[in-house]
């Protein structure tokens, strides 16, 4: 047996399984798409306020996320509308009823996506969909501009959102849902904010948190705030950056030890 963990391997020699090696997380092989984190890039690039993505988010957590923004927004817009009637301006910049961050938000799973955005909008806030974008991305469309939250409707372009974002919440892991998959968003150069449910991916979040590509906290409040905050610091968010980047590159192998075995199983020296 070759199991991924220290601890798979520990536990299967308790029942008395012969493990012949430790070969770590796979999914630590898989390379983001250079072209879609160009993409990314280009279009955060064009953008003035800094990125917070909810990553792969689950049932039950999208709410909470939502309240974190909903008053916030709907104050800065009232506040716009008060400002444009008083300096009697008809030419509405959504910059000035800015929240501190644009708001990207990939549910995981697509049949979700209507739902997702019926929510945004019982909280108060305006949705633009990622589908509904131009090639020029969110900011060659000025509704997307003006819109609180991005949906991000599309399949197959995980990498893409998150070249495009500072800082990832993880998703799964504010309920008792075990947390998603943090190891793309490490690839990708994206620090994540997780929440207390790591336990589908329990030695990765482990490694992350102690790397400093990742930080735990207790609740969406706390998780909105600290991510808001390693955005706006400069130097805290390349460092997280950095420890994200060499968090991927440090656990790469585990394809080769695989096939490795493989060979060796099949082809035996003679």
């Amino acid at each position: 047996v070759y199991p991924q963990t220290a601890d798979d391997a520990k536990r299967f020699r308790q029942l008395g399984v012969d493990v012949a090696g430790v070969f770590g997380n796979l999914k630590f092989d898989a390379t983001p798409s250079p072209g879609q984190q160009m993409q990314g890039k280009a279009w955060r690039h064009a953008l003035q306020r800094p990125v917070l993505m909810f990553a792969s988010s689950r049932e039950g957590e999208e709410g909470d996320f939502f309240k974190c923004f909903s008053a916030p927004a709907q104050q800065l817009r009232a506040q716009a509308a008060i400002n444009t009637v008083a300096t009697d301006n008809s030419g509405y910049n959504p910059e000035a009823s800015a929240l501190p961050a644009r708001i990207l938000l990939v549910p995981r799973h697509p049949q979700r996506f209507h739902e997702v955005e019926a929510l945004a909008v019982q909280h108060g806030l305006t949705v633009s969909r990622r589908s509904s974008w131009p090639a020029a991305g969110p900011a060659g469309d000025a509704r997307a501009m003006a819109a609180d939250v991005w949906l991000g409707d599309s399949l197959g372009e995980m990498a893409m959102y998150y070249a495009m974002s500072d800082v990832a919440l993880l998703g799964g892991s504010f309920a008792p849902l075990g947390g998603q998959n943090l190891i793309e968003a490490a690839a990708c150069g994206c620090p994540v904010v997780m929440g207390p449910h790591t336990f589908n991916f329990a030695e990765a979040a482990s490694q992350a948190e102690a790397s400093g590509a990742a930080h735990r906290v207790a609740s969406m409040q706390e998780a909105v705030q600290l991510a808001l905050q390693m955005a706006a610091d400069p130097q805290h968010h390349t460092l997280a950056v950095q420890a994200s980047l060499a968090f991927a590159g440090s656990n790469r192998g585990a394809t080769a030890r695989t096939l490795d075995a493989l060979q060796a199983f099949l082809w035996p020296a003679v």
